[in-house]
């Protein structure tokens, strides 16, 4: 809980540093997940159709998870849920190393799903929680960083393991592991927790702050259009498993290394104006995309794709925590969840039958189509606003 002011309080270091640490170790878990479950289905013959569908049993556990966060903060503290969730997360993947069935694939990656939203939900929360306004830009672009680093370093394993046999998923699963561990070691150290919340309190949040929720959801789109559907959309396209692997990475590196200044902009700078500029440079990075042919070109726009769609979130968590405290926090982080739920849910499953119909092509075409029709909207948004 929050003892001091918002504006002045010491930020607790460990809680940051605990929230950080385990946003980074799911983060490389789902990095490596997302394009090799779409990678080794597409192997197994899968249709683009069916690889989003897996996704959306991803989404549908996000979802879960949020309508059940009242009830589970309310019989445990925060900080515990954080820890079961990165064990339930290491469970899943060995899940995924033990079977081939495509239906126990899908209840896994609803279970992913299930805990990966209460360790995002709860951690956020926590982070702004523990974070003063002075420093939330910043501390919110180095968690962005820890994330997109996670991403990063994911597929990277794939190049090295192959998309066959499942020893990159049990490989993950002994890291999420260990990582809860030490995890939970630096949890002894901390001040603040977040405060219980409720289902009635999410949706009221929707009411509230609908261009955040927005914001999230443009992100979860995006973002998983770009992990999950373009290493299909690289493969159909006549590129190899290697090159769409490492496009992930080049997608999150460089986004990665961005979200620090982003964070620094965000406390210099009009939020809403960084955020603005972030959906507008995202929605022309997607829409070039199809008329690249240089594999060099390519993954320029790539890095510029990553940095542009994460920085939109980047902006979402740091305007949270500006805006809003107590169970609010919890209650907006949830919010986020459903909203990054049902954006992750359409990025990959949509977009993936958008490709299946109208070609590869039209894949990113229809995401980069949909960023603009938010940057629209958030330029209606601020021109309403002014007095």
């Amino acid at each position: 809980m929050q003892t001091s002011s918002p504006t002045v309080f010491a930020p607790d270091w460990p809680a940051i540093a605990a929230v950080i640490l385990g946003v980074t170790a799911f983060s490389v878990a789902q990095g490596l997940t997302y394009p090799l479950i779409s990678l080794t289905l597409e192997s197994r013959g899968y249709s683009p159709a069916l690889i989003g569908v897996n996704a959306l049993a991803f989404a549908g556990g996000l979802a879960a998870s949020t309508l059940l966060l009242g009830s589970l903060t309310a019989r445990w503290r925060a900080d515990r849920l954080i820890i079961a969730s990165l064990v339930g997360c290491s469970l899943c993947l060995a899940t995924f190393a033990a079977s081939t069935s495509f239906a126990v694939w899908l209840g896994a990656r609803f279970l992913l799903g299930f805990f990966a939203s209460l360790i995002f939900m709860l951690g956020e929360a926590w982070l702004s929680a523990a974070c003063p306004d002075r420093l939330r830009g910043r501390i919110s672009g180095a968690y962005g960083a820890g994330m997109c680093a996670g991403f990063a370093a994911g597929p990277l394993a794939i190049p090295l393991l192959g998309s066959e046999g499942g020893l990159g998923f049990a490989l993950t699963a002994v890291y999420l592991a260990i990582v809860a561990f030490a995890t939970g070691m630096l949890m002894f150290s901390t001040r603040t927790v977040p405060e219980p919340s409720s289902t009635g309190a999410v949706f009221r949040f929707f009411r509230a702050a609908p261009l955040l929720v927005g914001m999230v959801f443009v992100f979860g789109f995006a973002d998983i259009a770009a992990i999950s559907a373009m290493p299909v959309y690289f493969v159909k396209m006549g590129y190899s498993q290697a090159f769409a692997a490492v496009s992930v990475t080049v997608l999150a590196l460089p986004t990665a290394i961005a979200q620090p200044f982003i964070g620094l902009m965000l406390d210099k700078l009009p939020r809403e104006r960084v955020a603005l500029s972030a959906v507008t440079v995202a929605a022309a990075s997607y829409l070039i995309l199809p008329s690249m042919e240089s594999e060099i070109a390519i993954l320029a726009v790539f890095a510029l794709m990553g940095t542009a769609t994460f920085s939109l979130y980047t902006c979402a968590l740091t305007m949270l925590g500006e805006r809003y405290n107590g169970a609010m926090l919890v209650a907006g982080s949830a919010a986020f969840a459903l909203a990054y739920a049902a954006g992750s849910g359409a990025g990959s499953s949509v977009t993936g039958a958008i490709m299946e119909a109208g070609g590869p092509k039209a894949g990113p075409l229809s995401v980069g189509l949909g960023l603009a029709v938010f940057t629209a909207a958030l330029v209606f948004a601020r021109r309403q606003s002014r007095p």
